[in-house]
């Protein structure tokens, strides 16, 4: 086994929270956004500020559930000429390097993967020191067999569920998902107006149900998009495992001072009890 690799990373974190009785910080940052430098700078101050999980966004030149701010530091990173490649190579250097035991999930979109190819994408990332990937076009219905495949190697798939979500749809992403559900809160993409409606509530509950109901092996529910303030993550962390926030970390991390973005990293994990 490669050195880079730990068992259940993602799991493993998130027994730790339960024991504790904490919510998942997740924070969300465009690798190579503006340099692959700054980017091994950024994780290290999440991790000091109590990041449970960092997402690292790939850069794509379509990405259709990115908001401006997302799209705009992807194409930073773009014009830097990071692409999935390098971003495996990123976290294979920093888990050689040892500069950080958190669980790193790249946030990708199925062309760079499909390119890649699913066998060696899975087999590489893996062995980099990759825990997980979110791919929000690839919908659960075509994306069973790459999870399948993933999961015997380590690496969790986490799909997505929103609001829309019937009971069926929402039972094969909760079936599917590894590491955890990520729950999208609101029908538009990052960066847009989070709304607590009563959907949102509704779809949460079921999702949550197993384990109010005392059943094992409920996976954690993680709630995205929409969220800037600590206030809002502290509402939304009442109703879920986990909260990430990621165009508004991203458009800190371009406009604030070290000690603004630190202040304000250290706020949203103060608010997520």
């Amino acid at each position: 086994m490669s050195p880079n690799l730990k068992q259940n990373r993602i799991e493993e974190r998130f027994q730790t929270l339960k024991k504790e009785g904490k919510k998942a910080f997740i924070p969300y940052i465009m690798c190579g956004d503006p340099s692959l430098e700054k980017t091994a700078q950024l994780v290290k101050l999440l991790e000091e500020c109590g990041a449970d999980a960092i997402e690292l966004g790939v850069p794509f030149s379509d990405p259709l559930a990115d908001g401006p701010v997302i799209q705009a530091a992807g194409l930073r990173a773009l014009n830097a000429g990071v692409n999935l490649r390098v971003v495996i190579e990123f976290v294979k250097k920093v888990r050689t390097e040892k500069f950080t035991d958190v669980p790193l999930i790249l946030m990708t979109y199925f062309n760079p993967v499909f390119r890649y190819g699913e066998d060696a994408f899975i087999l590489d990332a893996r062995a980099a020191g990759v825990d997980g990937v979110i791919i929000p076009d690839l919908p659960v219905e075509e994306g069973d067999s790459m999870a399948k495949s993933a999961g015997r190697q380590g690496l969790d798939v986490i799909f997505l569920a929103a609001p829309t979500s019937g009971d069926e749809r929402l039972k094969k992403v909760a079936r599917a998902s590894n590491g955890f559900i990520y729950f999208v809160s609101i029908t538009g993409i990052t960066g847009a107006k989070l709304e607590i409606s009563e959907e949102l509530r509704s779809s949460l509950a079921k999702l949550e149900g197993p384990a109010q109901a005392g059943q094992k092996n409920q996976k954690p529910v993680v709630v995205g998009f929409g969220i800037r303030t600590p206030g809002e993550a502290g509402m939304v962390s009442a109703l879920a495992d986990g909260v990430v926030i990621g165009s508004a970390i991203v458009k800190a991390a371009a406009e604030s001072s070290d000690a603004e973005l630190k202040e304000y990293l250290l706020a949203l994990r103060a608010a997520i009890k």
